[in-house]
């Protein structure tokens, strides 16, 4: 009850982003609901579908964790604190908040599941997704519950363990006052190119079928799916990685050859907000190079692509979670920096280097990262043909 009277009292973007992660959650649902109609009628090909849902339930659940740590409601203040309500249970406030809002977009994941099936008021669209939904079989309730009930619990779980008291400590930044001693560099680039390695091997050995046959998607049995999402998941997690790092580079890029004031104010917040923003970046880098690697390959494919409804719902799903994430992990770093922005203001400094700061930070994060994104597709791509 505390957790929905906070919510009334909301700004009303932070409202906007938890509908998001509803749309977003309803969306998963719906995926999930559609793997348990194709089990009824094909129980043998059903896991590999289950297994493709994975990753638009992680995105869901990534970009859940990121509106919760955004959350106005979820910063210790003194005037909680003084009634009870410390960090410990504001992570639990935030939690069960995450879990609200997915459950709500569950609900509509069911009800449009049901009006699809024609188990509400007939078969809507003359009947066109009848096929696809197995509305001439049962469904087992307790199956699309146990489904349903996944992202509410996986995105709470993580909502609690990202907001938990030990895991709110704040990012040490650079020291303006002193150039020589920025904010100490992140270390997880060498582990981040082990994992890219390690996860383009994967694809090259699983990506080939029995017959030599390219990525195969989901209704496609030939080849080895599974250890080919395996090693984009591994790919993913080494971007994620070595994102901070990368984003870091970016901010030393600009401060090289004598800079000025609006280069050397973007290279120094760049640096000190290479942690938050790095790893959401990663994220997309890894999603886009996947985009780009599947394009390759089916772009110039002759006869039917195997991109169906159900995937083309899965691949928006993903990269709108993780766009979105990163452009919610920018407004919290944005917030961050308010004070600074303020005293810098109040100095005198014109807007118009503030803004000239921030196309500069966007332009270097976009020269580094692009680079290595279109690389990672085309490396992806070329063994997998």
């Amino acid at each position: 009850m505390l957790a929905l009277r906070l919510a009334r009292g909301t700004h009303p973007l932070v409202l906007l982003r938890r509908l998001l992660v509803s749309a977003a959650s309803a969306g998963v649902g719906f995926l999930l609901l559609c793997t348990l109609g194709y089990a009824v009628g094909h129980p043998g090909g059903s896991v590999l579908r289950l297994l493709w849902c994975v990753v638009p339930l992680a995105a869901t659940v990534h970009f859940a964790v990121a509106v919760a740590r955004t959350d106005p409601s979820t910063r210790p203040r003194p005037g909680l604190s003084a009634v009870g309500l410390g960090p410990a249970r504001l992570a639990a406030i935030a939690a069960a908040s995450t879990a609200v809002t997915c459950a709500l977009g569950s609900a509509v994941a069911l009800l449009v599941y049901l009006h699809l099936r024609g188990d509400i008021n007939g078969l809507p669209f003359d009947g066109a997704a009848a096929g696809l939904l197995a509305a001439d079989q049962p469904m087992p309730v307790a199956g699309a519950l146990t489904l349903l009930a996944v992202l509410p619990v996986t995105a709470s779980i993580a909502a609690g363990l990202a907001l938990r008291p030990s895991a709110r400590r704040p990012v040490p930044a650079a020291d303006p006052v002193h150039p020589e001693e920025p904010a100490p560099a992140p270390s997880g680039l060498p582990w981040g190119c082990a994992l890219v390695t390690a996860g383009l091997a994967v694809e090259t050995y699983a990506g080939r079928g029995a017959r030599g046959s390219a990525f195969p998607m989901p209704g496609h049995p030939e080849g080895a799916p599974a250890g080919v999402l395996a090693g984009w998941a591994l790919t993913a997690l080494g971007l994620a990685l070595a994102g901070p790092a990368l984003a870091h580079f970016s901010g030393r890029l600009l401060q090289l050859a004598r800079p000025g004031a609006a280069r050397l104010l973007a290279g120094r917040v760049l640096m000190a907000e290479a942690r938050r923003i790095g790893r959401p970046l990663g994220v997309v880098c890894a999603v886009a190079s996947g985009a780009i690697a599947a394009a390759t390959l089916y772009g110039d494919r002759a006869g039917p692509h195997p991109f169906g409804p159900l995937t083309g719902l899965g691949a928006a799903l993903v990269m709108s979670c993780t766009v979105a994430t990163l452009l919610t992990a920018t407004l919290e770093s944005r917030h961050a920096r308010a004070h600074t922005t303020a005293a810098l203001l109040s100095l005198g400094t014109p807007p118009t280097v503030l803004r000239t700061a921030t196309l500069l930070r966007a332009l270097a994060l976009l020269t580094v990262f692009a680079p290595v994104t279109v690389t990672i597709a085309e490396v992806a791509a070329i063994p997998l043909r």
